[in-house]
């Protein structure tokens, strides 16, 4: 019996898939919910499973473009499917001697009869003042004799071997390398790409910056981080810390947490952080749910489930479906300043950047500090100046004093 194994429904929005890389061969045997095959859509990858036990027939090719529901192998039912029996290529006969091409020769050009004649005396000294090979010159005079005539004549045009343009060079060849190769977009890619121009078409995007001291957080961790392994199991991490910042000043300025449909603004009276994570496949932004009401150990376990989930390619649709508010972490890449561009439909993301020890004015005094620049991108047409700039200080603050995150002050 011969089941056919078609792409299965993978969310609302998606209507079509890649075939991205074929798990087993054509002809292998395969068992029940074995995982045969991958598919990738422009969110995320998934993988095709056997339907029952037995052969696989192969449809479709890597790198075909699949609509939901069309076909992509069958499974005949049976028993296991017979050895591949090795193919040997008969050994090629030598080419005949005859067949190798052979140096080429090159052919020699017959001397016209008229380049053996001899110029007369006068014929002589006209071409020798001109500089004019007598073998150059056709005679006309009796058995191809050069006349005086045949020398005024050759004086006036020069032969046409030398009346050809000089060859222009050969360019110098480059030294190295010059290979190019295509490669074909992902749907991830493509989707991205196709966000990321509407974004910039379709929205009014502004970016405002501010500079954050890190050694109180850096302290606290230093002070903690031990007990607060041991206690809950992961490290402590910025992440968590700008995370409840962002939740904490989203409380005071609601429209850098909210959106535009159509002609109303959507306030949220949550906090759904997206966070950006670079994936195998490209960048993603998988979902920290009600981070407002988690605590800090809460964050990081949710961090670190999701990031490896995006590096695994196993994250599911609903875990990158919607989300309220961006943060992006270019620091882990040597970024020290950037502008990162909204997660449409939010109105705002958070750019983190490297940390940098620098001398800064603390007291009247001079002193080195581990400093970060943050970078708001937020959309103008919902977010007013004084509002992009209040939130980033409210969040400044908030990372400058650790404990009003803990107290919620």
């Amino acid at each position: 019996m011969s089941l056919e194994i078609k792409v299965p429904p993978v969310g609302e929005s998606i209507t079509e898939v890649v075939l991205s890389r074929w798990v087993k061969n054509d002809g292998d045997f395969v068992e029940m919910d074995e995982i045969i095959a991958e598919l990738e859509s422009d969110k995320a990858t998934f993988e095709l499973t056997a339907e029952q036990s037995g052969t696989l027939k192969v449809v479709a090719s890597e790198g075909d473009t699949l609509e939901i529901g069309a076909v992509v192998c069958t499974i005949e039912a049976g028993g296991a499917a017979p050895a591949k029996e090795a193919k040997e290529e008969a050994p090629k006969a030598d080419a005949p001697a005859a067949e190798k091409a052979a140096a080429p020769v090159a052919e020699k050009e017959s001397k016209d009869s008229y380049a053996s004649g001899t110029p007369s005396p006068a014929a002589g000294k006209i071409l020798a003042e001109k500089g004019i090979d007598a073998a150059s010159v056709k005679g006309t005079g009796v058995d191809g004799r050069i006349t005086k005539e045949d020398a005024n004549n050759a004086q006036a045009g020069k032969p046409a071997a030398k009346a050809e343009a000089p060859k222009a060079a050969a360019p110098t060849p480059v030294a190295g390398s010059r290979n190019e190769r295509a490669e074909k977009m992902s749907p991830l890619r493509k989707t991205v790409a196709k966000r990321l121009v509407a974004v910039k078409n379709e929205t009014a995007m502004l970016t405002t910056f501010n500079e954050v001291n890190m050694k109180p957080i850096m302290d606290l961790r230093a002070k903690y981080k031990d007990q607060f392994k041991e206690k809950h199991g992961v490290g402590l991490g910025f992440m968590s810390f700008f995370t409840k910042a962002v939740c904490e000043a989203a409380k005071d300025f609601p429209a850098v947490n909210a959106r535009i449909e159509g002609d109303q603004i959507i306030y949220n009276d949550f906090v759904d952080v997206s966070i950006a994570v670079s994936a195998p496949k490209g960048l993603v932004v998988p979902i920290i749910r009600n981070a407002e009401s988690m605590s800090l150990a809460q964050i990081e376990k949710t961090v670190i489930e999701l990031a490896t989930k995006a590096r695994d390619s196993k994250l599911t649709i609903e875990e990158m479906t919607g989300g309220t508010f961006t943060i992006t972490n270019g620091g882990v890449f040597g970024s020290m300043m950037s502008t990162p561009i909204i997660n449409a439909p939010q109105s705002a993301i958070l750019g983190m950047h490297n940390i940098i020890e620098r001398p800064i004015a603390e007291n009247k005094e001079v002193v080195i500090r581990p400093m970060m620049y943050i970078a708001l991108s937020y959309d103008h047409r919902i977010i007013d100046g004084r509002e992009s700039v209040g939130f980033l200080v409210r969040v400044k603050q908030l990372l400058e004093d650790p404990a009003r995150l803990l107290l919620g002050v």
